[in-house]
Formats: structure tokens, sequence, C-alpha cells
């Protein structure tokens, strides 16, 4: 047993079963469907086909961060049994959530000089910082002291890989990060957008490729370019989706046919419904270990 406690957000997409088998603890985001506010607890309040089918159905969605009084409660239990604490936050190119909890690290810090608090910008999204955070869990039940934990996460955190790609528009659309003639025209013309997470954590369009089936051998592709050992890669790959299990298990069966040594089989979860809200249905993400982002 660890004198610390792991911890991220609701954001890492992982499944509340795998949290707890990793003895991982993890603070809700937010969102609402048609002004009725909901906890991002991985699926729990609401299933997700049901979420994503009420966002086909029209239904408003909006999104919340966890704000300091919230981490400020989170963290406090913690400190009180006397456990530090070691923290990685939801990229800060994609949210502010980063920045609040640094806010409430320094408030307890004053309040519990004895306790030692890490916050660590994980740099990463959806099921990608859940990778990170299950290799975390790895380190810290190999011995890892809490400092040795928090030094590891930012020297390795460039290294894990996002890829994401998507085969619906309408909520990048909605959503302002495509143009409405972008949008049309994408749609007439089967564009998948391709993107990444860069390494200043932000999601980057990369190219745009015409049909599903070209954007699914095109992301497998990415993986067998960049993958630690390349096709001899070892690692654990995850992949989450939004309401598309089909097309994520096409691309887990490429990566499994194509990396026959990698550890253990694909595993698929859902993308959570804080990132969903933004890209909607139809988007599939791949995550493994890699070359480190430099752009």
């Amino acid at each position: 047993m660890s004198n610390y406690v792991l911890s991220c957000c609701s954001t890492a997409d992982l499944s509340a079963e795998h949290f707890k088998s990793r003895d991982i603890s993890y603070i809700c985001f937010h969102y609402s469907l048609d002004g009725v506010q909901y906890p991002d607890d991985l699926g729990q309040t609401i299933p997700f086909d049901k979420f994503y089918q009420a966002m086909v159905d029209g239904a408003d969605t909006q999104t919340s961060q966890v704000n300091v009084d919230e981490y400020f409660d989170y963290f406090t239990p913690f400190l009180e049994e006397g456990k530090d604490i070691v923290h990685l936050s939801l990229s800060s190119g994609i949210s502010g959530s980063y920045n609040s909890a640094c806010i409430a690290a320094d408030m307890l810090r004053e309040k519990y000089p004895e306790r030692k608090i890490f916050i660590i910008d994980s740099l990463a999204a959806s099921s990608g910082y859940g990778l990170l955070m299950d290799k975390l869990a790895d380190l810290r039940d190999e011995g890892m002291s809490a400092e040795d934990l928090a030094a590891w996460a930012e020297e390795n955190r460039l290294r894990l890989r996002h890829w994401f790609f998507s085969s619906d528009l309408t909520f990048f659309v909605k959503g302002g990060r495509v143009t409405k003639a972008s949008g049309w025209f994408g749609t007439v013309l089967k564009i998948c957008p391709l993107l990444d997470v860069s390494n200043t954590g932000g999601l980057v369009p990369r190219f745009k490729i015409r049909g599903k089936e070209k954007v699914i051998k095109e992301i497998a592709k990415k993986m067998e370019e960049q993958a630690d050992d390349r096709l001899d890669y070892s690692g654990k790959c995850y992949i989450s989706n939004s309401n598309c299990y089909e097309d994520a298990r096409a691309v887990a069966d490429i990566i499994e046919e194509r990396f026959p040594k990698l550890n253990g089989k694909v595993q698929i979860y859902s993308v959570g419904t804080t990132i969903g809200s933004h890209t909607g249905p139809g988007t599939v993400a791949l995550f493994f270990w890699g070359d480190k982002r430099d752009n």
C-alpha cells in the first residue's frame, strides 16, 4: 500500500471498474442536457448510448470543468488521512482544470504543510490520459515514490500519442470548430478529419481523408510510424469511441494483427460525456506510447 493517492479527472475516459481495479481516484467534470446538469461519471448516471442519442435528437449540451472549491473538497479527505497526492489533470490545452487544481493545492499546502501535493498537467485527453494513468499505477505498484512518479509523468507525458478521426462533422460545426461551409463540403465529400494532440496539449487537425475506410487504415498507419519499437511495440493500446463501436473495433482488429507483441488485446472505451459533448457521435481515438510529440 502506497502512502499517497494517485488521482485524475473523469475525463481520462476509462471505466469505473478499471479505475477501481487500479486504485486510481478520480473527480468528475459536469455536463448538462437541455439545461439539466449531471456528473460526468463514466456513464453511470446516463449510459453513453442514451447520451449520444440525446445529442442526435437535438438536445443542447454544455460542459463545465471542476472548480477550485470542488478540488479543495476532493483533496481534503486524502490529506486528513495522512496521504500525499499525485494528481494529473486534463490537458491545459483543452481545459482550465489544471489551473483550478493548482490553486486548490496551494490553499491546502498552507493548511496541511506536512503533506505533499503534486499537480501535473497531463497534456493528454480521453483514454490517452487514461493510458498514462494506467502506466503511473504500474510504477506506483512497483514501489515508485510520489516525488519520482510526478517527475516521471512530467518527463514522459509527451510520449503518449493520440490520434482521432470523426466520421460525423455535425457537432464540430455546431461547436464552431468547423465552419458551416467546410462542414457541408466535408459531409458531401465524406471527409474524415484526422487529428492529434500537440506538444502543448491542444487538439490539432492534421489531415483531411476522404472516406471512413481510408481513415481507419491511416490511423493504424500512424501507430506503425510512431509507436515505440514500431511493429515490435510491446506496450498497451487503448481506443475510445463516441457511440461508433464498430469503427473502433475495425481499428483494433488492424492493430492486433499488425502488432503481435502488443501487451494484451486493444482495450476499447467510450469517449466520455465531457469530451463527447464537443465531438458528438462518430469519433474514434487511438492511443499508444511512441515518439515524443514535438509540435
